[in-house]
C-alpha cells in the first residue's frame, strides 16, 4: 500500500483556500452609480425621496436610527458596496434633512443623514428596487424623509400587537343603504382595508374577518352564527389585543349625523378602547361628536378581549353619505381608527 503524500495534500489544500480567499477579495464591490434627490407630494403627504443607484442587487443592508447620542442621525450600512464615483458629502433639502454622507468602513458602504426630526420610523422609509431596463434605471435604494407628524400610513406604538379588525356586514347582507344606493357593507370594507394598510405598516399583525364582499359563517346562517362566526376570528387567535368592528350609522331621519362608538363593559378596558377610537376619529373626520355608549352589541359581549364597534357616521344623512363614498374621508377616518388604537395602548399599559 503506497503511503500518502501529507505534505504535498496539505500544501494542495493551503493553494485552495488561498485561491478561494483572492478570489473573494477580487470580486467587484457593488458601486454607487447615480444619486437624486427630490421634494415628493403625493395625496396629503410631502415628503424628501433619495434614490441611490447602484450596479447590482442591493440585498444586505441595515438600517439604524433611534439613537440616543444623536436622535436625528439615520444610519444606513449597505454590505459590499463601495462609494463610487459620487461626492462624499451631499446637501439635502433643509425642509427635511442637511446632509447625506457616504463613508466607506471595511467592506461596508455606510450612509449617514442628519434628519430635521428624530430618526423614528414614523419619520423615514427605507427600501429597494430592481433594474428597471425598460424605464433605463438600475438597482435602487430608496429612502424617504418625513418631517413633522411623520408619514401617514404608519403610527408609532402598535409595532407588535396583534388587532382582529371586523368589516361590517358583507354577503347577503348589505346594511344599512343610503345616499344614492351607498350600501354599508362596501364602506365598511374600504375601511377595514385602508385600515389594515395602516397597522400593517406600523408593524401589527391584522386579523381580518373578511377581505371580501363574503357572508362570513355563510349565506344561509342565523344572526347568531353569522356574529359568533366574526367573534371567533379573535377568540381563536393566539394573544389578540383588541378587536373592532366598523360600521356606518342610519337613521329614519336624513338629518341624523355624527360620529360613535359602542362597548359592552366587560372590563375597564373597553370603555378605555372606546374612547380612544372615538376621539381620534372625531378629530379626523371632523363630524359631530356623538360619544361612547354601552350596548349590548354581540361581537362587544362575546369577544374574550376588550372590543369595540365603530359608527363611522350616518350613511342616511347626504352630507355625511357623500362623505362616506369619498376616499380622503376614509383615509381620515382609518388613520384616526389606527390612531386611536395607538392611543389605548399608550395609556392602558397593556
Amino acid at each position: 500500500m503506497r503511503r500518502a503524500n501529507w505534505p504535498r495534500l496539505l500544501g494542495l489544500i493551503v493553494l485552495c483556500l488561498w485561491m478561494i480567499s483572492a478570489l473573494a477579495m477580487a470580486a467587484p464591490a457593488r458601486k454607487v452609480t447615480t444619486f437624486q434627490s427630490q421634494v415628493v407630494t403625493e395625496g396629503r403627504q410631502t415628503f424628501l425621496r433619495i434614490e441611490i443607484g447602484m450596479n447590482g442587487p442591493i440585498k444586505d443592508y441595515q438600517v439604524k436610527g433611534d439613537g440616543i447620542l444623536n436622535p436625528n442621525r439615520l444610519t444606513i450600512d449597505i454590505d459590499h458596496a463601495e462609494k463610487g464615483d459620487v461626492r462624499a458629502e451631499i446637501p439635502l433639502d433643509r425642509q427635511f434633512a442637511k446632509t447625506l454622507r457616504f463613508q466607506e468602513t471595511g467592506n461596508k458602504l455606510r450612509i449617514t443623514i442628519g434628519m430635521q426630526v428624530p430618526a423614528s420610523e414614523q419619520n423615514y422609509r427605507v427600501y429597494t428596487l430592481e433594474k428597471d431596463r425598460r424605464a433605463g434605471k438600475p438597482h435602487r435604494l430608496i429612502i424617504e424623509l418625513y418631517g413633522e407628524g411623520g408619514r401617514r400610513g404608519h403610527v408609532a406604538g402598535l409595532k407588535g400587537r396583534t388587532i382582529v379588525i371586523d368589516p361590517g356586514h358583507g354577503g347577503t347582507d348589505s346594511g344599512a343603504v343610503g345616499v344614492g344606493g351607498l350600501k354599508e357593507k362596501d364602506v365598511t370594507l374600504e375601511v377595514s382595508q385602508k385600515v389594515r394598510e395602516i397597522l400593517e405598516n406600523s408593524g401589527v399583525k391584522v386579523v381580518m374577518t373578511r377581505e371580501d364582499d363574503r357572508d362570513v359563517y355563510g349565506p344561509t346562517a342565523t344572526d347568531a352564527q353569522e356574529l359568533q362566526a366574526r367573534v371567533d376570528y379573535g377568540n381563536f387567535t393566539p394573544n389578540v389585543d383588541v378587536f373592532v368592528s366598523i360600521h356606518c350609522d342610519a337613521y329614519t331621519t336624513a338629518s341624523s349625523n355624527g360620529t360613535s362608538t359602542y362597548y359592552y363593559p366587560k372590563t375597564w378596558l373597553d370603555a378605555l378602547l372606546a374612547q380612544n377610537l372615538q376621539d381620534a376619529m372625531v378629530e379626523h373626520g371632523d363630524r359631530r361628536d356623538r360619544g361612547i355608549h354601552e350596548a349590548r352589541f354581540y361581537v362587544c359581549r362575546h369577544s374574550a378581549m376588550p372590543a369595540a364597534l365603530v359608527e363611522l357616521a350616518f350613511i342616511t344623512n347626504y352630507v355625511e353619505g357623500s362623505l362616506l363614498a369619498d376616499e380622503d374621508f376614509q383615509n381620515e377616518m382609518a388613520q384616526g381608527i389606527a390612531e386611536g388604537l395607538a392611543n389605548y395602548f399608550a395609556v392602558s399599559g397593556t
